[in-house]
């Protein structure tokens, strides 16, 4: 039987008359990445906060490595979190924070400097948290998640302000801790990089589940698309016009249209737009990326 470091059976949490997540069913199997996505208000904080104890569920229950999220205490120890940012003492150095962090926690001190060092900041771990890029006090807040050799991994957004090479440095890092078994739980608006790292997602959309289960089931499941763009940008509206006309699914995305059609629909959309005056600069056939799916199932929230 598949062992779970996360479950979560009809959880619900309502404030007041607004319900910010309505019984959500998913899990999460132990030693895997799982992405953890959905617009903004879509509920993914308010169910981290749960599985952390931070707050109660009003209705349904969940289990966080084998034990009940109605005791905490229980599992806790046995987990490493970074949400809604990292908080340091500003006049502290990198390394002075994490071994205060290490000191109450009681963690050994030395494990402070391997940390510093394996998100990579060992040349700055001398400098004062106050002088820290935001990138920098992220890969700080990772390293103080890592503390407790944590068992299950919970991070909220933790490339935000990296840049691309911070980002894979993170990305790399959380490869290599689930491949030592440990299982990360990563909440990320930068869909393309749950696509590469993530066995598993959870797609949430207002307050409900959308999806839960394997990657590369929801990516196979997904219907292939046309991307084409206009010559003339004042021809975008006329292609659109011009595909719907036919019955097929279309968005417009960064000047381009995606239309949800089989590749072999490509040469007659190529023939229909020059037929009505549009010159196509590109016409491209592809399978949905993860952020192409997810504007599919989510595109009608705004």
């Amino acid at each position: 039987m598949e062992t779970l470091a996360i479950s979560a059976t009809d959880l619900t949490k309502k404030y007041g008359e607004r319900t910010a997540l309505s019984h959500a069913n998913f899990s999460v199997p132990a030693g895997t990445i799982c992405g953890f996505v959905g617009p903004n208000g879509s509920g993914k904080t308010t169910t981290i906060r749960m599985l952390l104890g931070l707050i109660s569920p009003t209705s349904g229950t969940g289990t966080v490595l084998g034990e009940n999220i109605s005791q905490p205490e229980k599992y806790l120890p046995k987990v490493g979190a970074m949400i809604e940012g990292p908080a340091f003492y500003p006049a502290l150095s990198g390394l002075e924070n994490l071994k205060v962090l290490a000191n109450l926690g009681g963690f050994p001190i030395e494990r402070a400097e391997e940390l510093i060092a394996k998100v990579g900041l060992g040349d700055r771990g001398g400098s004062k948290f106050k002088t820290y890029s935001l990138g920098m006090k992220q890969r700080l807040g990772i390293a103080a998640a890592l503390l407790p050799n944590p068992e299950l991994l919970v991070l909220d957004e933790p490339t935000n302000g990296l840049d691309p090479s911070g980002i894979q440095e993170v990305r790399e890092l959380i490869r290599d801790l689930a491949n030592r078994g440990t299982t990360v739980f990563v909440s990320s608006h930068l869909l393309s990089e749950l696509e590469m790292i993530s066995e598993y997602l959870v797609m949430l959309r207002e307050g409900k589940v959308i999806f839960s289960g394997k990657t590369q089931d929801l990516l196979a499941g997904a219907e292939p698309i046309i991307v084409a763009k206009p010559e003339y940008e004042v021809d975008l509206t006329k292609l659109v016009k011009l595909i719907e006309d036919t019955g097929h699914a279309v968005v417009v995305r960064d000047g381009a249209v995606h239309v949800t059609s089989a590749k072999e629909w490509a040469p007659t959309l190529n023939r229909l737009a020059f037929e009505a005056g549009i010159t196509l600069a590109t016409i491209t056939t592809a399978q949905q990326t993860l952020e192409e799916t997810f504007f599919e199932m989510t595109e009608d929230e705004a």
